[in-house]
C-alpha cells in the first residue's frame, strides 16, 4: 500500500519543506540532531520528524531517500520516534569527501548507541526498510529498492500498543541540505519468522 504523505504528522515541523501525496522534501536547519547522552555526554532532540501512527504488530515500511549532504553528520533516513528518550533511526551520514556512515542508532531509556559501516561518499540515494514484529524491529538498506541487506535487529522497551514511524533529516553542525523522500510503501512484514531454535516457552511469538 502506498503511503499518502499528507496524512503523516510532524514532530518539530521544519521551517522549509514541501509535501505532495508521494514526495516529501526537507531543507534541514543547522544544529539539528537526535542523540542521547552516550559518549558525547550531550542530549540533542530537535530534528524534524514526519511520522504515521499504527497499532499493527507485523508490517514493513519502505522509503527511498535522496540527499545532497556535504557537511559532517548531515543525515537523512527512517525513524521510529516514540519520545525524546526512546527512538531508533537509520540513515546515511556524511563524514567527508571520501566516506559516509551507513548506520543505525537505537535509543532506549535515554541512552543512544550507534552501529555503522563506511560507504563511498559518491552515494547520493538509499532505500531503507523498517520492519516490525511486535516490539522487535529490523532495519535494512538497499541501493536499488529490490535487494535489501540487514543493518540492525533490536528491541524497543517502550514500543507498546501504538507506535509512530516515518522519516527525518537533520544537520548537527553548521549546515543545511536538501533531503527528498519518495516511494513510501507499507507491506506485509518482510522480516520473516525465525526458522532455527524454537522460542523459550514463556516467550513464544506467533508465526
Amino acid at each position: 500500500m502506498k503511503v499518502n504523505t499528507k496524512s503523516m504528522e510532524w514532530t518539530r515541523e521544519p521551517k522549509e519543506y514541501h509535501i505532495t501525496e508521494d514526495r516529501v522534501e526537507i531543507m534541514t536547519k543547522p544544529f539539528t540532531d537526535l542523540w542521547q547522552r552516550t559518549y558525547y555526554h550531550f542530549r540533542n532532540d530537535n530534528a524534524p520528524v514526519l511520522q504515521m501512527t499504527t497499532d499493527e504488530k507485523y508490517f514493513s515500511f519502505v522509503v527511498k531517500t535522496e540527499f545532497d549532504s556535504k557537511v559532517r553528520f548531515d543525515q537523512s533516513g527512517i525513524v521510529m520516534y516514540l519520545d525524546s528518550e526512546n527512538w531508533l533511526k537509520a540513515s546515511i551520514e556524511y563524514e567527508n569527501d571520501r566516506i559516509q556512515r551507513l548506520g543505525s542508532v537505537v535509543t532506549n531509556h535515554g541512552y543512544s548507541d550507534w552501529a555503522s559501516v563506511d560507504v563511498d561518499a559518491s552515494i547520493k540515494s538509499m532505500w531503507f526498510r523498517f520492519s516490525c514484529r511486535e516490539d522487535d524491529f529490523c532495519v535494512e538498506n538497499s541501493l536499488d529498492g529490490q535487494n535489501f541487506k540487514q543493518m540492525r535487529i533490536c528491541h524497543m522497551f517502550e514500543a507498546k500498543d501504538t507506535i509512530r514511524f516515518g522519516i527525518y533529516a537533520c544537520s548537527p553542525e553548521d549546515s543545511s541540505f536538501r533531503a527528498v523522500f519518495t516511494d513510501m510503501e507499507l507491506t506485509e512484514c518482510k522480516w520473516l519468522p525465525h526458522d532455527g531454535q524454537a522460542p523459550d516457552e514463556d516467550e513464544g511469538c506467533p508465526a
